[in-house]
């Protein structure tokens, strides 16, 4: 996610990824064309089990969660989203309008509640809204096992030793930790960190090579590896095994 930092500053701002989960085809077309339109990296899918499938297995800034979904409902995906821990803002869209739905579906772990039929751009506005505050609390320094990274001073050290980094090894490991134990492709390091919405095979290549070399640097003579190939998806830091 992003953080409060001055421009300039060199800190990677991913664009964000929003996860739409509606039912309604005429609906999220206009929510995916209108949030791509916008500027968002937007995935959508049409059934709860596939939002949540999708949840479980890559990283997302935001969700937009329609209540009334076949198969696994829109209360469903919130109260395991918030049992595990997950703190990805969530708005909740429906058609139930009564003050008890709205508490109910606040009660559940939703971060706001937009009625069906709505404007888009209110929509517009409340994403914004959650994405700055969820921005705001994004921590400047972060760690996994012994590795602390400062994302302000740009200083890595794997205890008690500082590890110097090229300025684009910075950038992945800083990615790679603000996803920390979810695994990130070779499309997400593209469009991210190095800014190529369109990959190809040779930038692959590219991105493998600095992922050598920041593990090498990272990991070499430690007892604990941190990061991970997933093989045929992407990679993985964390302080376990994939």
């Amino acid at each position: 996610m992003r953080s409060p930092i001055p421009a300039g500053s060199g800190i990677i701002r991913p664009v964000p990824r929003i996860l739409v989960i509606e039912d309604h085809p005429k609906t999220a077309d206009a929510l995916r064309n209108g949030l791509r339109g916008d500027g968002f990296e937007t995935v959508v899918t049409g059934t709860g089990d596939g939002g949540f499938a999708l949840l479980n297995a890559e990283p997302f800034d935001l969700v937009v969660l329609d209540w009334m979904l076949p198969g696994r409902d829109g209360l469903d995906i919130l109260t395991a989203l918030r049992a595990r821990g997950s703190k990805t803002p969530v708005l909740l869209l429906t058609a139930r309008d009564a003050v008890e739905d709205r508490v109910l579906g606040l009660d559940h772990g939703a971060d706001d509640y937009l009625v069906k039929p709505f404007a888009f751009a209110e929509l517009l506005a409340r994403i914004r809204a959650l994405l700055r505050r969820a921005g705001e609390a994004e921590p400047l320094r972060r760690q996994v096992g012994n590795l602390k990274v400062d994302l302000e001073t740009r200083r890595v050290t794997r205890g008690a030793q500082e590890i110097l980094l090229t300025p684009r090894e910075f950038d992945l490991l800083a990615y790679l930790m603000r996803h920390h134990g979810q695994t990130v492709t070779r499309q997400m390091l593209a469009k991210d960190v190095w800014r190529e919405p369109h990959r190809a095979t040779p930038l692959d290549n590219v991105i493998d090579v600095h992922v050598a070399h920041l593990r090498h640097k990272i990991d070499e003579g430690q007892r604990l590896t941190l990061i991970h190939t997933v093989r045929g998806v992407g990679f993985v830091l964390q302080a376990e095994g994939p």
